[in-house]
This record gives structure tokens, C-alpha cells and sequence, in this order.
């Protein structure tokens, strides 16, 4: 309970309370005004007070959430050996790559220039992983 009563939550009691008493109190204005004969009123009689009921259901929700139990830290994968290691491959870094890799499926197919253009620009994207796509230097360079 000692962690609802922290600054942040304490601005966030007042803020509920706040907003709960202001929409039930519109509320209570609408009714008024639709019992004067303003019949659209009655919408708006009936919405405030599901906006406080919201607004309540937030509440509970992340005060449910702070005093829910802190979950361990997962254990940390341990850290891959370096590259230049006895035993460690490298990772396939292309399509064509993977295909020659595994020995199966078709040679890609050069015969159309726009599918070679996408493909030479993909695998500059994956060469240079830091890289946007607007530094992209053209297929032929």
C-alpha cells in the first residue's frame, strides 16, 4: 500500500477524484436540463457518467498494477563467442546466400532488371545495418 501514496500517486488521487466529482456533476447538470425539455440531454446525462466510471476503472487498473508483485529479472542470454572463433559460423547474410548455403531451391533469376535492382538494393540494406534507406547509394554503385 506504501507505493499508492507515493507524490505521482497522490496527484493521481486528486486527479480522480477530481475528474470523477466534474463529470458527475455535469451529469447531474444534463439531467437537469433535459427534465427542462432538452431532449438531446439525455444523451449527454447518460455519458458522463460513463466517462467517471472510466476514469474510476483506470484508476483501479494501474493501482492494481503498481501493487501487483515485481516479477524477476529473466536471466541474460550468455554474450555469443567472437567471429573469429574456432567452431562459430557466420550468420548468412543473404537470400542468395541462404540458398547456396542449403543446396536447394532454383538459382535466382537475373533476367529482369527490376527484381535485380530490389535485390541489390536489400542486400546493401543488410550490409549496412545502420544505414536509411535514402542513403542508398544506386544499383550500380
Amino acid at each position: 500500500m506504501r507505493r499508492l501514496w507515493t507524490p505521482a500517486w497522490i496527484g493521481r488521487h486528486v486527479l480522480t477524484i477530481a475528474l470523477v466529482a466534474g463529470f458527475l456533476a455535469l451529469g447531474w447538470w444534463q439531467i437537469s436540463r433535459a427534465s427542462a425539455g432538452n431532449t438531446l440531454s439525455w444523451a449527454y446525462a447518460v455519458e458522463w457518467p460513463i466517462f467517471a466510471g472510466f476514469v474510476i476503472f483506470l484508476w483501479i487498473r494501474e493501482a492494481r498494477h503498481t501493487l501487483r508483485p515485481e516479477e524477476p529479472a529473466a536471466p541474460t542470454a550468455p554474450a555469443p563467442p567472437p567471429a573469429g572463433s574456432p567452431g562459430v559460423r557466420r550468420p548468412v547474410r543473404s537470400a542468395r546466400m541462404l540458398v547456396a548455403a542449403r543446396g536447394s531451391g532454383p538459382e535466382p533469376d537475373d533476367s529482369d532488371p527490376e527484381l535485380s535492382e530490389y535485390n541489390h538494393y536489400l542486400s546493401w540494406l543488410n550490409a549496412n545495418p545502420g544505414a536509411k534507406p535514402g542513403d542508398y547509394p544506386g544499383p550500380g554503385r
